[in-house]
């Protein structure tokens, strides 16, 4: 039995958070990412523009995320590459989400807010698989909440020792919450860890349906 006690909550972070979605090549229905010679053009400009948009002084850090795994849900986001703008402040997230530089990258916008609560740091190591969770919620509960009750079984029971929660700031992102997380195994060790253990069925699937909200889990590896 695994008596580990649960990691404390945090300071969230000050930054504002902009989550993009980028479609480089025809969209692929295996689990499974391909590097095509689209994907790998896509993300050599990406990356370019992430470098760019570092320079500016309202922002912190522009992160960019080749996807490596995604598991076949109903309506999960199967964008090919990611980025993830933090900006110097939660208001100067306004004005590079309207920039046109940042515009004329083409990316969909999945989450544009703030860290409404964290555990740990998700990029100390920034070899490993990182998780982007997008959640949807049917009714009125409260992501964050949700969230909030099932990290004491992911730290103790699964030996995640870090998340980002994503909260947006208005109704234009396509998703109200967005855990980021960095993984402590592969991806499928990681969800095997949980689907055979009898206690994810009962809290966190439990957890999930009582506050009618769905996972969409994604896989990534950081490229910059």
């Amino acid at each position: 039995m695994n008596t580990r006690s649960p990691l404390p909550l945090i300071e969230p972070e000050p930054y504002g958070f902009l989550y993009l979605g980028f479609q480089a090549d025809a969209q692929q229905k295996a689990p499974l990412y391909r590097q095509t010679p689209a994907r790998r053009q896509a993300a050599t400009r990406l990356i370019a523009a992430a470098e760019e948009l570092a320079e500016r002084p309202e922002v912190f850090s522009a992160r960019v995320f080749r996807t490596h795994l995604v598991p076949p849900l109903a309506g999960e986001p199967r964008h090919d590459l990611a980025m993830l703008i933090r900006t110097t402040t939660v208001e100067d997230l306004a004005e590079v989400r309207t920039d046109e530089a940042v515009r004329a990258l083409g990316g969909t916008e999945l989450i544009a807010g703030s860290n409404a609560a964290r555990i740990g740091d998700t990029e100390a190591d920034e070899d490993a698989v990182f998780l982007f969770n997008h959640f949807t919620v049917a009714g009125d509960a409260d992501p964050v909440e949700a969230w909030s009750t099932l990290t004491d079984w992911y730290t103790s029971t699964i030996g995640v020792d870090n998340s980002t929660a994503l909260r947006p700031c208005d109704d234009g992102s396509r998703f109200p919450f967005v855990n980021y997380a960095r993984l402590p195994s592969s991806p499928p060790g990681f969800l095997l860890n949980q689907l055979l253990r009898p206690s994810f069925h009962r809290i966190v699937r439990g957890t999930l349906k009582r506050h009618r909200m769905r996972a969409l889990p994604g896989f990534y590896r950081m490229i910059h």
